[in-house]
């Protein structure tokens, strides 16, 4: 069986790539990279694209929307001082088109990629758990005491800073459902409620969303746009 695992997924505009180095690794890496105006890609050897590294966790979660157990999941990665916005969700209730947004990148996937992403992060899933969660009979007991006891307190850390970074987006932000009815360079015109239509900058949206006009789904946006709106 083999140890790592590359596989790319590429539209015309942009591409998506998994990578495992090692399935004693508790991680697995999603890279993303698209084509330039000048018809060149990015290149990750050059620092251009996003790479993320996913839990096994986000993993989990990744596969309950691409299982249709969930319609979609939007969340925040933390990395030292960089928050990336990460959301994958169903294009309508057929699912048959997925998207995945990481940052500013946004990924479709057709029913063929679906199906095979899904296979490759079940079996790396799978992989890890019985081979990155165990200790190599090797280590010295002392050795492995204090590795566990240092994920322990890593992984208390991250839950620590991930609600915190939540509740602060939960003060200054609020989830609304409307439809994208016209758009502009800075802003979309969003259709909240019956026939309400309201013009929202982009900068104030903080949550991946699909242009398609028409669409029903979620907004995170910024509290003091909205009770501007309310107050017109």
């Amino acid at each position: 069986m083999a140890d790592s695992h590359s596989k790319s997924f590429f539209g015309q505009n942009v591409g998506l790539i998994v990578r495992s180095s090692s399935k004693f690794n508790p991680y697995t890496y999603i890279q993303c990279i698209k084509k330039n105006p000048n018809g060149i890609w990015e290149k990750l050897s050059s620092n251009e694209g996003k790479t993320i590294k996913f839990s096994l966790e986000e993993i989990a979660i990744i596969l309950q929307v691409l299982n249709k157990r969930k319609f979609n999941w939007q969340g925040n990665h933390k990395f030292d001082d960089t928050i990336t916005k990460i959301s994958i969700s169903w294009e309508d209730k057929n699912a048959e088109v997925l998207w995945l947004n990481i940052g500013n990148y946004s990924k479709m996937l057709n029913s063929g990629q679906i199906d095979i992403l899904a296979l490759l992060l079940t079996h790396l899933l799978n992989e890890k758990i019985i081979y990155a969660t165990s200790y190599k009979p090797s280590q010295k007991p002392n050795a492995v005491k204090e590795r566990f006891e240092e994920d322990i307190v890593g992984k208390l850390r991250s839950i620590s800073q991930q609600a915190s970074i939540e509740e602060t987006i939960s003060k200054s932000m609020t989830e609304i459902n409307g439809k994208i009815t016209g758009e502009t360079n800075k802003a979309i015109l969003l259709e909240i409620g019956e026939g309400k239509k309201s013009w929202i900058p982009k900068s104030s949206i903080h949550s991946q969303y699909d242009p398609k006009p028409m669409l029903l789904q979620s907004f995170l946006v910024e509290n003091w746009i909205l009770k501007k709106v309310n107050d017109i």
